[in-house]
């Protein structure tokens, strides 16, 4: 026999895919709920919090639960050709920029190989569909690269034209966790929803590291896709 928050779970997920709570609608306030369920509170918190983790129900602190609008699924394509996580996707979210200098902490000049408490430039991106975040990104250049204007995540030329060409690799790893809590707050997600998280560090041909790029993109909408192109010989080509 399910548990009273299963069960109560299973109800509103059953009023949400019937139509009865459209997209975008708000649910009934949590005593509301609680009330027609015949329940506590805590236990109707835990109901829908497991709508939230599914992406079904987003709680808006001080507005209430909405009836989750369904996403977009991107895929990161990964690779120097795709030096961003929206690049194929970027008509329809919409982007935010923000960017602020800041001294390296440890875990950054490791990433960047530079000396302790070196000045970066950081460019936080938050991807938005509609007024929902989407994924978010942050990107740290040594502050004597960084472009005066940031660039778009799909457009991240942080160096001029004749640097980018000397670009010789891009490392990336990808990751599964559950976000931070500042991560859940800024993307609005359950904390128990996995992200995808990428570090991509990108060289230039002089064995220098010009970026360091840390993104998190919600599981429930984002795939990681690589592929490796065989040469005429038979040797794997990234």
């Amino acid at each position: 026999m399910p548990s009273r928050r299963h069960a109560i779970a299973d109800d509103l997920r059953h009023q949400i895919s019937s139509g009865h709570f459209k997209p975008g609608e708000r649910l009934p306030s949590e005593a509301q709920l609680a009330t027609r369920y015949t329940v506590s509170t805590s236990t109707l918190r835990s109901a829908l919090a497991l709508l939230q983790s599914e992406g079904l129900v987003e709680k808006i602190h001080g507005n209430g639960n909405f009836v989750c609008r369904p996403l977009h699924k991107i895929t990161y394509t990964g690779g120097a050709a795709a030096l961003g996580p929206w690049t194929a996707f970027s008509a329809h979210l919409q982007m935010t920029a923000r960017t602020t200098n800041v001294e390296a902490p440890s875990h950054l000049t490791t990433l960047l190989n530079v000396p302790p408490r070196s000045l970066l430039t950081e460019i936080l991106f938050i991807a938005h569909e509609g007024k929902t975040p989407h994924s978010l990104a942050h990107i740290y250049v040594p502050h004597g690269l960084a472009p005066a204007t940031p660039h778009l995540p799909g457009q991240i030329a942080v160096l001029p034209a004749c640097h980018r060409l000397l670009l010789a690799e891009v490392q990336e790893r990808v990751s599964a966790r559950l976000p931070t809590e500042e991560e859940a707050t800024t993307l609005r997600i359950s904390p128990s929803l996995a992200v995808l998280a990428l570090t991509r560090v990108t060289t230039d041909a002089t064995g220098r590291v010009i970026e360091a790029a840390l993104l998190v993109l919600p599981g429930d909408r984002a795939d990681a896709l690589f592929t490796t192109r065989m040469t005429e010989d038979g040797n794997s080509k990234k």
